[in-house]
């Protein structure tokens, strides 16, 4: 079977290099592509992002298979597309999309269902934005309406900070981020302390099935400290998800998500992502839905995943994940993101890499922000690479990592040295 991945990131490459390991995949194709896709040879690169031009050539090129990373040909309704025109894809509808691409729908979706987050309130106004901060004082956090490629959350722990979050989101609108009826506007929500997780499952429209956990993190530098961006790192599985929080995650956010949509008219098919927040008596607060596995944390969960990733995905565009029983590696996988210069805000392009490693059974480079220009692999991105591995544990993981990542360079680069620190402390 001939199989398409649309995306250009780490997530991607992950996936496609997943794919590949099937004996059932003739070729996998990737669009548009990165780097590293590029110089693997088990890889085909396709330079079209316009999708009705990929669609087009899917059905020329007899694709059996196609498998979107990103959100926003999801939230742009590539799934409705392809189905329309007799192509099988995995992933979320338009309309399913939205609890991703538009935060206020996914608020008053969690509301409505009574599913657990944070309280809110949604802006459009500044003035009255501001005013609302006033009151609830900080911390608080901001969050842009629509799809910002992970850089669209403040948590402000002064208000100075989340008045200026205000500004940029409604007034300056910097991010060039527009919710679903156009223009710019804000949700606004309580802060929550505990410690985050990410929780994913597969959905076949029907059964749902949980993947390994993973736990990522969203702050710039070491100790969690400095801006938030989509990931420096993650590791899977995540201690923090023990047994009786992946059954409480199940019965009071996945499950009824999944019924709520089919109740409001939308049937869910693809992967969903619950980013959680757990409190340290184990209660569970939704802090934001994904359409679409997160990133850096596919790479380590990619690296875990025994099963063939194809029989998967056929299962889960056949209604079949009830038959499905997926075989993890019981080892720990750990990802360190390197990040360009000037990320998360203005990341430079064009810089070098060099000492690329060659890939390992239990250490792999995966690309993300990278393009091959006349042989040679330059940053086109934010985040540039995730170099993950497998080991015993966290520790061992985490050394993996960072020995496999002490070759390469670039001008610039940013690397956080503590992924997976709270793992190791617990």
């Amino acid at each position: 079977m001939k199989v398409l991945v649309v995306g250009s990131g780490g997530r991607e490459h992950a996936m496609a290099w997943k794919l590949a390991q099937s004996p059932k995949v003739q070729q996998v194709y990737v669009a548009p592509g990165n780097g590293g896709t590029a110089k693997d040879k088990n890889l085909v690169n396709v330079p079209i992002t316009d999708l009705a031009l990929l669609r087009q050539w899917a059905l020329d090129n007899g694709i059996g298979l196609t498998l979107v990373g990103p959100e926003a040909p999801l939230a742009a309704g590539i799934v409705d597309d392809f189905r329309a025109h007799g192509l099988r894809i995995f992933g979320p509808t338009q309309a399913a999309a939205q609890l991703e691409s538009s935060k206020a729908f996914s608020k008053a979706f969690m509301q409505r269902h009574g599913i657990p987050t944070a309280a809110f309130e949604t802006f459009t106004d500044a003035a009255l934005a501001h005013a609302y901060v006033d009151r609830q004082g900080a911390p608080i956090v901001v969050k842009a309406d629509g799809l910002a490629a992970g850089k669209g959350v403040v948590v402000a722990m002064t208000l100075a900070e989340a008045h200026e979050a205000i500004d940029f989101m409604l007034l300056d609108n910097t991010l060039g981020v527009a919710h679903n009826a156009g223009g710019a506007r804000v949700v606004i929500e309580e802060f929550l302390q505990g410690e985050e997780a990410s929780f994913m499952v597969l959905c076949d429209g029907k059964n749902v099935v949980a993947l390994a956990t993973s736990q990522d993190h969203k702050r710039l530098q070491d100790g969690d400290v400095g801006p938030n961006t989509g990931g420096m790192g993650a590791y899977s599985p995540a201690p923090v998800v023990t047994a009786e929080v992946h059954a409480r995650a199940m019965r009071e956010v996945i499950l009824p998500t999944i019924r709520g949509m089919d109740k409001d008219g939308i049937n869910y098919t693809g992967f969903l992502y619950a980013g959680l927040m757990i409190d340290p008596q184990g209660r569970i607060k939704t802090l934001e839905f994904n359409c679409r596995m997160g990133d850096p944390e596919t790479q380590p969960i990619l690296m875990r995943l025994k099963s063939d990733f194809l029989e998967v995905l056929l299962a889960a565009t056949s209604e079949g994940l009830g038959q499905l029983d997926m075989e993890w590696d019981r080892r720990v996988a750990l990802g360190v993101v390197m990040a360009a210069a000037g990320y998360p805000l203005n990341p430079r392009k064009g810089d070098a890499i060099t000492g690329l490693p060659k890939d390992q059974e239990d250490a792999m480079v995966f690309h993300a922000g990278t393009t091959e220009k006349e042989g040679q692999i330059l940053t086109s991105g934010g985040r540039v690479l995730c170099v993950t591995a497998l080991a015993d544990s966290v520790k061992q993981a985490q050394q993996k990592a960072y020995q496999t990542a002490t070759p390469i360079a670039f001008d610039g680069m940013q690397m956080r040295q503590d992924i997976g620190y709270r793992a190791i402390r617990n």
